[in-house]
């Protein structure tokens, strides 16, 4: 993969779920559509508060150090289902995307949009109504701002997956623009979540390392390539100053999580290999002065995907209720 993995280690039987769930989603909307229909009535709002609908959350701290067992959230209402059911959604659709990648860089790609698109329409249509609720304590989930990462992360996935393709044309310089343009929209995510922080105190900061890390990492890559393009047309001096400030740079933003060091440190080390070989070759042939910090170019971002719209489907069933 071209990016960080932040994945639950069991693997989701996923076609299975997606078939479940979209077996689910237009039932469950249906519901919630005849249930609006008579929200006030005071029968209806009595029985929608005593479904006690709860839902455990994986990008919540309290994850991973409760230890008596999973932390659940509640929200007396319907809509809060529906959140959190397409929260899923999104989630295993993504899933599935990471998985056919080695056999289908297309099909992956798609998925990563139609995942970007279920949590983009998430995050406009479905969890605001939410933050009128009276619930003393809200996941992760059940914030637009998270859906908005989430959707953010799918999209920059998707651009990952396309410059694979990219990458057999070996144009260094569109390379280095689509890499800086995943990062652009890891950028956005990450300025969006440091919003979502102050919303709702219970964020994995796994989950923001995720993101902080997945950013660095092709910032670094774009700079690689760049560096490389500049180098083709003959300026080793300007390639050395890009490649110095890249390691300088990627140096300091290590990631803490052992797995994703062991990515970041391979692209630190092919940049340590190439510094040293342009220095080398520049102490004994060229003789250029390296430029200033300030002096130097910085890539341009590229970004050429976009989310799949969702439509949601509601299962065309007239429901009345005794009330």
């Amino acid at each position: 993969m071209a990016m960080l993995q932040f994945s639950d280690p069991t693997k989701l039987k996923t076609q299975k779920d997606l078939h479940k769930l979209e077996q689910y989603l237009p039932l469950l909307e249906n519901l919630v559509y005849h249930v609006s229909l008579v929200s006030d009535n005071p029968r209806m709002v009595r029985w929608t508060s005593e479904l006690k609908i709860r839902w455990s959350s994986a990008l919540s701290s309290s994850s991973f150090f409760f230890l008596t067992g999973p932390k659940y959230f509640r929200i007396d209402s319907l809509q809060f289902e529906l959140g959190m059911a397409l929260f899923l959604y999104g989630a295993v659709i993504r899933e599935w995307a990471s998985e056919v990648l080695s056999v289908d860089l297309v099909q992956s790609a798609t998925l990563f949009r139609k995942a970007a698109g279920v949590y983009h329409y998430l995050a406009l249509e479905v969890l605001p109504p939410l933050l009128s609720s009276s619930a003393p304590e809200r996941q992760p989930e059940a914030t637009s701002s998270v859906s908005s990462v989430m959707s953010l992360i799918c999209l920059a996935e998707a651009q990952a997956v396309t410059i694979r393709k990219a990458e057999e044309k070996g144009n260094t310089g569109l390379l280095a623009k689509l890499h800086f343009g995943v990062s652009q929209l890891l950028d956005e995510a990450h300025y969006i979540l440091h919003s979502a922080t102050q919303e709702c105190k219970d964020i994995s900061g796994r989950f923001v390392d995720f993101v902080s890390s997945s950013k660095a990492l092709h910032e670094l890559r774009s700079y690689k390539y760049l560096a490389d393009s500049i180098k083709v047309s003959g300026q080793i001096g300007v390639t050395i100053g890009i490649l110095r400030h890249a390691l300088t740079n990627g140096q300091k933003k290590m990631p803490g999580d052992e797995s994703w060091r062991s990515v970041f440190k391979r692209e630190i080390d092919e940049v340590s290999v190439l510094l040293r070989k342009y220095e080398h070759e520049n102490d004994f042939v060229w003789h250029e002065k390296v430029p200033l910090h300030d002096e130097l170019p910085i890539p341009e971002g590229k970004k050429i995907v976009n989310y799949i719209a969702y439509h949601p489907e509601r299962w065309e069933r007239a429901l009345v209720f005794k009330i």
